[in-house]
């Protein structure tokens, strides 16, 4: 793997007898914040649930170095449930193989670390069913990151939040990825993890184009990858994906659009 932290090569995964993914390959280097981009059906969970282990491969090699922290993309919770935040990141850490451990000085000051370490302390005692959307998301980042493990996935942790909830939660994993943990982030809209991803994996059409964002997110990249045209638009420093030709209602199911 020459160092480095996760590594796919050619890999093919099929669901239901359809081919989701096609010869898709990346490497990312330790501490590297990486955006798995495409639009809603491209392949993105399937993706990461292969590298998690949930989907097997038909096809291809996933290596990595080191444990996984993971972020699901939907955590159902009733209102009423009486689960607090600090109790959820506190259940991400190892403990008996049945049921609750027991309460300790070091357990707690661990989760207490980990939620000074998310900027979550301030609601460390609310119920789950009483925080935000960008709160939540803290608080299942804090669970992953509490078993201090050398990878982190998400997917699509910037959903339904609002720009500064996304804002706040894409610099977090910055701040992550700045300490050694390399992050892999599953989103359809690019544009909120434009100042803080070192590469891109654009998927489209079970398809991956990999490398720098300025690299990838070009027009003769992107036709290439779709099959058809695509017209790359830069303004006020956010970037438009949409089919050649297209009017502007058209272009939402193509690509990473707000």
């Amino acid at each position: 793997m020459s160092g480095a932290a996760l590594e796919v090569a050619g890999l093919h995964v099929s669901l239901n007898g359809r081919e989701v993914l096609r010869d898709v390959s990346f490497t990312l280097a330790p501490g590297t914040f990486c955006g798995l981009i495409g639009a809603n059906g491209s392949g993105k969970t399937t993706l990461l649930r292969t590298i998690l282990g949930f989907q097997p491969a038909a096809a291809g090699t996933i290596m990595r170095q080191g444990a996984l922290g993971y972020v699901p993309q939907k955590l159902q919770i009733a209102p009423d449930m009486p689960v607090r935040a600090r109790d959820l990141v506190g259940l991400g850490l190892p403990g008996p193989r049945f049921g609750f451990p027991w309460p300790s000085a070091g357990r707690r000051r661990a989760v207490t670390d980990v939620l000074a370490a998310i900027d979550a302390l301030g609601f460390a005692e609310q119920r789950l069913g009483e925080l935000s959307g960008g709160q939540l998301q803290r608080v299942l980042i804090g669970h992953a990151l509490i078993s201090n493990p050398e990878i982190l996935i998400l997917d699509e942790p910037l959903a339904n939040l609002d720009l500064r909830a996304a804002a706040e939660i894409v610099a977090l994993l910055r701040g992550v990825a700045a300490r050694g943990v390399t992050v892999l982030i599953a989103a359809h809209d690019m544009n909120p993890l434009l100042g803080a991803m070192d590469s891109v994996v654009y998927l489209a059409n079970g398809r991956a184009a990999t490398g720098r964002t300025d690299e990838v997110v070009r027009t003769e990249v992107l036709s290439a990858l779709y099959g058809y045209h695509i017209d790359v638009i830069r303004v006020h420093g956010r970037i438009l994906v949409v089919a050649g030709g297209a009017g502007a209602h058209d272009h939402e199911h193509v690509a990473a659009i707000p």
